[in-house]
């Protein structure tokens, strides 16, 4: 017994030499190469689709896209325009204190950061040019495209906190033009001075952001459309 054993280990530690052996030397055949050398690059392709596939994203070369951002900038236009045969009045009759033209450069520089940097700039424009961007699906209401500048503002057809920023904001321009066009001279001037600086900022970052776009580089914000029924 002791010798069968002793046979029976010496078998096994052969056996499992031969095996470590074959399995060092012994090369795979050409066939398993092959699989193996195409099996690995398609799982890369698989994980590196999985890793840089997203969403399409809507086209910003649609009318109706245009048609929502140059309708804004138009209202803005608008506003700038009215407000600046007031703004620049005390540059034209230079009668201004030295105090208060701190106060009209000072409020420039406020309003062009808050509204024209911080409000504009890093939270309305991008979602404004997303918003209109969407115009362009197939499918889009009549009423939509119609309505392109005010749909692109969030008003409509958008998260009910959206709509409740869009409405609140818009309603408290249109009070605080009320409320300053009944200032004096010369601060309503100088309050004037500061929206205009502010609104040209914003004009300009949604036009820097629709060109972006145009040429393939959309903002990709969320452009806080109502989640589908």
């Amino acid at each position: 017994r002791t010798m069968a054993t002793r046979r029976l280990s010496v078998a096994l530690v052969l056996a499992c030499a031969s095996a470590d052996i074959a399995a060092i030397v012994i090369k795979p055949t050409p066939a398993l190469q092959r699989v193996a050398v195409t099996s690995r690059p398609a799982r890369t392709r698989l994980y590196a689709v999985a890793q840089t596939a997203s969403p399409l994203e809507p086209s910003a070369r649609s009318p109706v896209v245009a048609w929502g951002v140059c309708g804004f900038l138009g209202i803005i236009g608008s506003a700038i325009g009215r407000l600046t045969k007031v703004a620049i009045v005390p540059v034209l009759q230079r009668d201004l204190t030295l105090l208060q033209w701190g106060m009209f450069g000072s409020m420039m520089a406020g309003f062009a950061f808050f509204e024209g940097y911080k409000a504009f700039q890093l939270k309305f424009s991008p979602m404004l040019v997303q918003r209109a961007m969407t115009l362009s699906r197939e499918g889009t209401p009549l009423h939509h495209i119609i309505l392109a500048p005010f749909y692109s503002m969030g008003l409509f057809h958008a998260t009910k906190k959206r709509r409740i920023i869009a409405w609140t904001i818009t309603s408290g321009v249109a009070l605080m033009v009320g409320l300053v066009k009944r200032l004096p001279y010369p601060w309503r001037s100088i309050v004037d001075a500061g929206v205009v600086s502010g609104l040209l900022w914003g004009a300009a970052s949604i036009i820097n952001l629709y060109v972006r776009a145009l040429l393939g580089s959309p903002p990709g914000v969320d452009p806080c459309l109502p989640e589908p029924k």
